[in-house]
Parts: structure tokens; C-alpha cells; sequence
């Protein structure tokens, strides 16, 4: 049996026993609050949702927790007072998996709030709200959904999360890059970072998840509503791809168990595995209904992609180059999602009754040539995008006009910028009858990682006709409304992401109607 597996099983037998394990005394082990990390929840479905936390009372300091499980106290209410508990139990805090907490609380009425909390000796946890889906058969009148990606916690304050839930959304999703492998621990937003102290093993992963959820804005995003999540690169390391990062380092695959578990340890998901403890190979794709009005295909972009085209010599990941000069490119066996995802993505499609079919994915789809160019061939492409897998996306792009499946809507993080598109099925080429708008792309800035000036983004927008909207020298992030007639995208962008009080505006709206892909500002 591997590490990993006994891991899995001892924290699972651990949680069977919670009933009999010692509740934590205040001031155990520390004479800080256990709930440093505060609460969270997500993926809701119509009669469950997950909630989570993590025991932790420095931190900046894991190695002070002792290597005991606890039994933790959990509430489910109708109400933020807690006058009407309806779920309730005690679940266990194993130090296999960092003394986090997942709770997937069922029976719970759909389409409508609950909040909760967590207790463990004589303290309680901050109160989090939550909200079940509605029923599979009802159509809502809206869903509020925040959108957020990439948050260094080097290059600014997470202001953004503030007003993501000062907003008050139904939904977050959250497509990426939640954490950096790189870093100094130090005050933030310096004039410049420098690449250091990288993380490679499992206690790395975990104190940087535990540094980035130490901030309070970013638990108030956590505590106003549920999340749904998907991973980029920097959970695990800068342009991996599948079992291969920039290193070369033949041991990569021990990194990305270690990644993958601290994901798990610090996210409030299903746990998806092939066996039981596997993180090297965790599923992190997912479906979520929002009862006829939405239908949410997380993907996952990084584990099952092919190794990126022509990379410098001596290193892996990714690069700039011409198309012409990289045959690679163009080979039709080179995959973005992989075949089992991609089957289950189409199947997804194919049976969706959904007024709006969102596939929130991690990076930019639409074409993004980096130079002018008069023919396909002499495009300039980053090949760690969708650019980079121009087959890849041809397959998934066929796939979604096969499947008829309505309003194609597709949200993206990744490229540190505000990105409005229309999609057809071959994005480098010149919209006509056979090429007609399939899908509109919405593409959210970062939280905090920086970016190119405005000035070469406006250079971007001119050179691929596709591209409708370009702005790269905001931070912040995207609230989306839907109903069953349109959908209206605000991408709202802070004044200063330095100022912890600073404020919002929003940069530019758009409104894709129902049946109609084209964009409206």
C-alpha cells in the first residue's frame, strides 16, 4: 500500500471514530484561535453542500500544531442566529490532511441560504453562508456569480475579495492560480519579487495555502457564499504540463502529489479519485447545475494536456514562437484536456437542458497572435495557451457545436487581464457562414499578479479581430449576471490593488442575449 493510501485510509478511519476523539481544550497546543484560516463552502448541489475549515492556530507556524486528531463541532442553520439548526455532527481534524475539515452536509432544501459554523474546545469559528442549487426541473429567475482568478500574495492586498462579497453573490467561481509556488514570506506588495523559496514539498504547499487564507478579505469571499474551483499551474509549478514541469525533474509526479494534496487539505470539493488516496492523479472536473438556468463544466487544463510545443532547449514549458517553425503544433494527437475528459465533456454538452452552458476553464481561448501576421502560419503563439493546442481546441470547439448545447459561455483566467470574445470554430481565421460566432468568452483579470502595459494589450485587440475587449492594467474581477434572457458581464477593476480600502469601477459591461453569441457593450 502506497504512502498515499495510508494517508487517505488513516483520516478516513480517523472521521469514523470522531465520536470518541478528545475535543481540542481552549488554548491546547497554543494559545491562538483555532480558526485562523476562517470557514468555507462549495459545490453545492441541490440538497448538499460542501463545508470546510482547518485547525490551525499560527498561520505562519504549522509545525506548532500537536499531531493529534480532534473532533470538531459542526452547524448547518436556517437562519444566522442558529434559532434553527437543521444538520449538525462532529467530524474529525486528522494531521494527515493539516487538520482541515470537509463536511459534505446532505439533505438540505434547494435553492435557498444557509450558514454555519465550527466549534472545537470552547471556540467558535466564524459564521459562513452558504446556499444549496435549486431543484434540477426549476428555472431561476438570475444567478449572481463572481468570478475570480490568480491572487500572488507578493504583488498586492486581496481588496478585490472585499468587494466580492460586499456584492453578495449566489456563486464564486474561482479558476486558478489561487495560490503561487514562489515566494518570500514577507508584508506585501513590494516594488519588485524576486522567484525564491519555492515550494516542493508537502509542508511548502501548506504553509503557503495557509499564509494566502490567513487574509481577512479573502475569508470574507469565503464566508459570503459557496465556491466552485478548478486549479491552474501555480498550485503546483510555473507552465507544468501533465507529468513534466520547467525542471525536467524526474521526480515531478512526488511534487504534484504534494500540490494536489494540499489543493484537496485547503478547498471545500468532493474528493474525486481514481483509488482511494490517490493525489497524484486527483480529479478535479466537475458539473454543476444550477437548476435549468446554468450548467457549469469546470475543466481541468493541466494534468492530461500534452507537453508543450518546441520549448528552449534544456527545459520544459512553455514559450513564444512562430507557428510555421513548430511543426508540432499542428499534430493532431496533442491534447488540452485529454480523451476521457474531453468524452465527458461532449456528453455533458450533449445532455444539457441548460439555458447557459458555462465552461469555466482556466486560460484565454480566443486566438491571440502576439504579432501582425498575413497568414496563420506566420502567428507569433504562447504556447502555454490554447494557442499552444490549436487541434486540441479545434476538438473542443466541434464538439460544442455538435452538441447544439445552448448559449455557450466561456470564462477564463489565467493571462492577468480583462478579455471580451466571440468564438468560432476556427479562432484564427476570418468570420463567415462556415465559421460563424459559436461561443462568447468573458476573461477575468487577476486578483493581484501583474501584467504587460495597456499600451501592447491594445496592440493585442487590433491584431486578432476576435477579441473584442483588452484591458490589462486593472486588477480585479468579474460579477456576471444571468437569466434566462441574457447575460450581462461587468469586469470590475480596483482603483489602487495596494490599498486594502481602495475602491472599485467598473471597466466595461457587455450583455450576450439569449440564442445571440455575439457580444453588446
Amino acid at each position: 500500500m502506497d504512502a498515499q493510501r495510508r494517508i487517505f485510509l488513516a483520516a478516513l478511519a480517523a472521521s469514523a471514530c470522531a465520536d470518541a476523539l478528545p475535543a481540542l481544550p481552549a488554548g491546547a497546543g497554543s494559545t491562538g484561535y483555532p480558526f485562523s484560516l476562517g470557514v468555507a463552502s462549495g459545490s453545492p448541489l441541490p440538497n448538499a453542500v460542501v463545508i470546510w475549515t482547518r485547525i490551525l492556530h499560527d498561520p505562519l507556524n504549522a509545525a506548532a500544531m500537536p499531531p493529534l486528531a480532534f473532533a470538531v463541532r459542526w452547524e448547518v442553520a436556517e437562519d444566522e442566529r442558529f434559532s434553527r439548526i437543521v444538520a449538525s455532527g462532529t467530524a474529525s481534524a486528522a494531521p494527515q490532511l493539516a487538520h482541515s475539515v470537509h463536511v459534505d452536509v446532505g439533505g438540505l432544501s434547494p435553492a435557498r441560504w444557509y450558514w454555519y459554523r465550527f466549534m472545537l474546545g470552547d471556540a467558535v469559528s466564524p459564521i459562513g453562508r452558504t446556499r444549496t442549487a435549486p431543484a434540477a426541473d426549476a428555472m431561476p429567475d438570475q444567478l449572481k456569480l463572481a468570478v475570480a482568478s490568480c491572487q500572488h500574495w507578493e504583488f498586492g492586498t486581496y481588496a478585490a475579495h472585499r468587494h466580492i462579497a460586499a456584492a453578495a453573490p449566489d456563486l464564486v467561481a474561482f479558476l486558478g492560480d489561487y495560490i503561487y509556488e514562489w515566494g518570500p514570506f514577507q508584508l506585501r506588495h513590494p516594488k519588485s519579487a524576486v522567484r525564491s523559496h519555492e515550494s516542493f514539498t508537502l509542508a511548502d504547499y501548506r504553509n503557503r495555502y495557509a499564509q494566502y487564507k490567513s487574509d481577512r478579505d479573502l475569508q470574507a469571499a469565503h464566508h459570503a457564499a459557496p465556491w466552485i474551483v478548478t486549479w491552474d499551474d501555480h498550485e503546483v509549478a510555473n507552465d507544468y504540463a501533465n507529468d513534466r514541469d520547467e525542471r525536467l525533474n524526474p521526480k515531478f509526479l512526488d511534487r504534484r502529489a504534494a500540490a494536489y494534496q494540499a489543493f484537496y487539505e485547503h478547498m471545500p470539493v468532493r474528493l474525486v479519485l481514481p483509488r482511494a488516496g490517490d493525489f497524484a492523479n486527483m480529479r478535479i472536473y466537475q458539473r454543476y447545475d444550477w437548476g435549468r438556468l446554468a450548467r457549469f463544466h469546470v475543466l481541468d487544463d493541466r494534468q492530461y494536456r500534452a507537453w508543450q510545443a518546441c520549448p528552449p532547449a534544456g527545459r520544459g514549458g512553455s514559450s513564444s514562437v512562430v507557428r510555421r517553425q513548430c511543426a508540432p503544433l499542428d499534430d493532431p494527437r496533442r491534447a488540452m484536456l485529454g480523451e476521457v475528459q474531453q468524452r465527458w465533456l461532449d456528453d455533458g454538452l450533449k445532455s444539457s437542458r441548460a439555458r447557459w452552458n458555462i465552461l469555466a476553464q482556466q486560460t484565454l481561448m480566443a486566438h491571440n497572435s502576439q504579432v501582425p501576421f498575413k497568414s496563420e502560419g506566420d502567428a507569433r503563439v504562447w504556447t502555454d495557451g490554447w494557442d499552444g493546442y490549436p487541434m486540441a481546441r479545434r476538438r473542443l470547439l466541434d464538439g460544442l457545436a455538435i452538441s447544439k448545447a445552448s448559449n455557450p459561455l466561456i470564462l477564463s483566467g489565467d493571462v492577468h487581464s480583462f478579455f471580451a470574445a466571440e468564438i468560432s470554430r476556427d479562432p484564427a481565421r476570418p468570420r463567415s457562414n462556415a465559421n460563424a460566432v459559436l461561443a462568447t468568452e468573458f476573461c477575468g483579470t487577476s486578483i493581484t499578479s501583474p501584467s504587460r502595459p495597456q499600451s501592447r494589450t491594445d496592440q493585442y485587440v487590433a491584431m486578432n479581430p476576435s477579441i473584442k475587449y483588452g484591458r490589462s492594467d486593472k486588477r480585479g474581477f468579474m460579477l456576471l449576471n444571468l437569466t434566462p434572457a441574457a447575460t450581462t458581464a461587468h469586469f470590475v477593476g480596483l482603483n489602487d490593488v495596494h490599498d486594502t480600502a481602495g475602491g472599485i469601477a467598473t471597466a466595461a459591461s457587455f450583455v450576450v442575449q439569449n440564442g445571440r453569441p455575439q457580444l453588446n457593450r
